[in-house]
């Protein structure tokens, strides 16, 4: 089973999809996508590693910055992985090297397809993070803009591969697949 967990920044996204991983299996794999390359993103870490080391669920931690498609393709025996998080790995990829942002955005695009086919035939239990980027203001540059909607497309990209689709808002999360509306005659997903 897929599971996409989206929200906003700091909205209880990771500790609501670390909670559900614990209602699928007794021990999981955690894919931690961010790289540690100043102090702030090395307290966040340390901060997560702490906060999943304090709930008693058995976490064996892969960290994989890049390769999520050949990761998953590693981890199909694993009781459930959960990935955290899909638009720091959109950074990571989007960076990798320097070109121009049409190059950059085929390429990124690529990556997202890989992981989108990967996930599609996945036959274990995978949780995804992600965050809504796309609800703030319009980026000012064009990079930002290229993430901002490179970010988009991929969410809807994963979300279609989806089972279940939550939204944290507040520390509240909602299935959206539940609630999302029906076009008539239609028994598929958008």
């Amino acid at each position: 089973m897929v599971v996409l967990v989206t929200g906003g920044a700091r909205s209880g996204k990771s500790a609501f999809a670390e909670k559900y991983a614990a209602l699928r299996a007794d021990r999981g794999t955690y894919v931690a996508t961010a790289q540690a390359l100043d102090d702030g993103m090395r307290e966040r870490i340390a901060l997560h590693r702490s906060q999943r080391e304090r709930t008693g669920f058995r976490w064996e931690t892969l960290e994989e910055p890049n390769d999520l498609a050949g990761a998953l393709d590693r981890l199909k025996a694993e009781p459930v992985v959960l990935v955290d998080c899909l638009t720091l790995w959109l950074t990571n990829v989007l960076l990798e090297r320097e070109e121009d942002e049409a190059a950059a955005r085929e390429r990124t695009m690529r990556r997202i397809d890989e992981l989108q086919a990967a996930l599609a035939g996945y036959p274990g239990n995978v949780i995804l993070v992600t965050n809504e980027v796309g609800d703030g203001i319009v980026p000012e540059y064009p990079l930002g803009r290229l993430y901002r909607d490179l970010a988009g497309i991929m969410n809807q990209r994963i979300a279609a591969v989806s089972e279940e689709v939550f939204l944290v808002t507040a520390g509240i999360p909602v299935e959206l697949r539940q609630i999302a509306f029906r076009w008539p005659g239609a028994d598929v997903k958008p």
